[in-house]
């Protein structure tokens, strides 16, 4: 079987993962975003899957983001610059912010709507890992809820609905 590029395997991955959830609140904009540990918890399986290798380095006083194929060291990459000048704490902030937004922007990631709008722009995505995904599997396995059952209150992609019907 041929190897796959990076190309090919971002293409892959993006299918499967659908939209990220937001998970932390940021109190001083009343606003949501999704943390970086948990971001990269939600991806890993993926990334492990497709055997993409991810490294956020900080070169140049860069922030990296680096996605590279392990068959073939293909690779993608993303960068900001750090700001000059800034305190650790802020310094610390921003590599954080900044390895959070580069990711997302490498992969395209699209954030689950929670600004109130979420009923109006359709159901949410069920995440794979998530504690939404491991009830739904649950209550399928106990016969307490359909597959269809499950689809009146997420969007389940053809992945995870493998993954929910696994051993069923």
């Amino acid at each position: 079987m041929k190897a796959e590029n990076i190309t090919v395997k971002l293409f892959l991955l993006r299918k499967e993962i659908g939209a990220i959830s937001k998970d932390s609140n940021n109190p001083f904009f009343k606003s949501k975003y999704f943390d970086i540990n948990t971001l990269i918890k939600q991806l890993d399986p993926y990334l492990e899957k497709h055997k993409i290798l991810l490294s956020q380095p900080i070169i140049n006083n860069e922030v990296k983001t680096i996605l590279q194929c392990i068959d073939d060291n293909s690779f993608r990459n993303s960068s900001l610059e750090l700001s000059p000048n800034l305190d650790a704490q802020k310094k610390g902030s921003e590599i954080t912010y900044f390895r959070r937004y580069t990711l997302a922007s490498l992969l395209g990631l699209q954030a689950v709507d929670d600004d109130g709008n979420l009923a109006a722009k359709g159901l949410p995505h069920l995440l794979d890992n998530s504690e939404e995904f491991e009830n739904s599997k649950a209550k399928l396995k106990a016969g307490k809820i359909t597959l269809e059952g499950i689809k009146t209150h997420y969007k389940v992609s053809s992945f995870i609905e493998n993954k929910l019907t696994k051993n069923n």
